[in-house]
């Protein structure tokens, strides 16, 4: 790539990494618990609202679109916020997120029939070893419920990149705002259920500034404008050279959070951290010298944190999808 689509790739890495910290302070506004659910409810009617009335339904089916919105942005983000809620690091987060490109890997083999390399093979290997390595530590200084449900939410975006890599949509933008449709009633509906209706209207009654602020951030920054960038360059460039880009997203989450939130993981998590991005690293980072490959045979890698993922289309390209994963294929924006 030449240097203003890398500086691109990089700005969007930056986006999708402080998404994480901008999560955290949105949820902890002023002392008090935003519901989670909730709040990732207002942030996909921002995602929706009013650009489906701009951007044409994508070229797939309603069972797709369903599909996507249900794993990729629901369940990812629902998950995702709910951990954070529990006391997730935004920093430990953004790093433990990223399991999802290995989980693609392994559900693409399986639903998909995408044989992976043995590099891929050797990256899924390598990055359990590390995941392993942070929940061993992670376990001497808090309770390992977040952790376990930050990997839910990865395997749910895993869900959710091959079920966008399946429908081969042909706008990822439209993929993602159409899909976040199916995010906000259902959460919030369920956020009435769990948190009951008189927190969630004294919530949104007593809404904070920095909660506002967040969810417009994750929307409109991560999501719309980070995936509308990825999308294009994935577009105009080979997966293998954009994709890697998406390593910078713990880094920048990791460091945010230190900066912003005084967040320091322990010596153990980030050396099990660095295995895990050791095994997205050779998992996404193909060594073949631009040497193409076969059609299908490409699963596809997901961004960030925030939030997002790629789905390939038929020269063996990724094209984004989202993740408003904040960061789209979510907006996309995960």
């Amino acid at each position: 790539m030449n240097l203003r689509d890398s500086l691109l790739a990089v700005l969007v890495a930056l986006l999708w990494g402080l998404n994480f910290v901008a999560i955290d302070l949105g949820l902890h506004a002023g002392g008090h618990d935003f519901p989670p659910l909730l709040f990732v409810a207002m942030r996909f009617v921002l995602v929706v609202f009013p650009w489906i009335f701009f951007i044409r339904k994508p070229d797939v089916g309603w069972k797709a679109i369903l599909g996507v919105g249900l794993f990729m942005s629901a369940g990812q983000f629902g998950l995702l916020y709910l951990a954070m809620a529990l006391g997730m690091p935004a920093g430990l987060a953004s790093l433990v997120l990223q399991a999802q490109v290995l989980l693609t890997v392994l559900l693409a083999a399986g639903f998909l029939g995408e044989r992976p390399s043995r590099r891929q093979l050797a990256g899924v290997v390598l990055g359990v070893a590390g995941l392993a390595v942070v929940a061993a530590g992670r376990s001497a200084v808090a309770p390992l419920l977040p952790l376990v449900i930050v990997l839910a939410a990865a395997l749910s975006w895993a869900a959710g990149n091959v079920l966008a890599r399946k429908a081969k949509a042909a706008s990822g933008l439209g993929l993602v705002v159409w899909s976040g449709a199916v995010v906000p009633l259902p959460l919030g509906a369920l956020s009435v259920l769990v948190d009951g209706p008189d927190t969630v209207w004294q919530s949104l009654a007593t809404l904070q500034m920095p909660t506002v602020l967040s969810a417009l951030y994750t929307a409109i920054f991560a999501s719309l404008v980070g995936y509308g960038i990825w999308n294009r360059l994935l577009a105009s460039h080979p997966s293998s050279a954009v994709v890697p880009f998406t390593l910078l997203v713990p880094v920048v989450g990791m460091s945010a959070a230190w900066l912003v939130l005084a967040e320091m993981p322990s010596a153990t998590e980030l050396a099990g951290g660095l295995l895990l991005l050791g095994g997205v690293a050779t998992a996404v980072i193909t060594g073949t010298g631009g040497r193409r490959q076969r059609r299908g045979a490409e699963p596809l890698p997901g961004r960030g944190a925030g939030l997002g993922a790629g789905d390939a289309d038929d020269d063996g390209r990724l094209a984004a999808v989202d993740v408003p994963r904040a960061g789209a294929r979510e907006a996309d924006v995960r």
